[in-house]
């Protein structure tokens, strides 16, 4: 009886092993390329957090990304004429393999809806 609960407690350790989230990491790159780091989380840690500050002027342009694992995190994005940040989360291994796409998809969410917004009031022809 003594071997079979020592069996079940190696196998309950080792399952919370197995079953911790992957996630890339990386602190401040200025290219997803240096962000593909996959590191194990703690087993506290149930996001992977991706955090990405963009900007630009003419043809002056950067980025900074940095991906951690996170216990809490919430999705935030912030578009102004010269700077752009956002922070995306998701909970499967390596889910967080993107980095400025996540700016640039803002800005096309954000060119879709003016779009529609301005079908929306132009004059009807009926």
């Amino acid at each position: 009886m003594a071997a079979y609960t020592s069996l079940l407690l190696v196998a309950a350790l080792c399952a919370g092993t197995v079953y911790s989230l992957s996630c890339y990491t990386c602190n401040g790159q200025s290219s997803n390329t240096n962000c593909m780091t996959a590191t194990n989380c703690s087993s506290t840690s149930t996001y992977c957090m991706t955090s990405v500050v963009a900007g630009g002027i003419g043809s002056l342009s950067g980025a900074s990304i940095t991906k951690t694992c996170a216990s809490v995190c919430t999705e935030t994005g912030f578009n102004a004429v010269v700077v752009s940040t956002s922070v995306s989360c998701c909970s499967t291994d390596l889910c967080n393999f993107s980095g400025v796409s996540s700016v640039r998809s803002t800005y096309t969410v954000l060119v879709a809806a003016l779009g529609v917004l301005g079908l929306l009031l132009r004059p009807s022809s009926l």
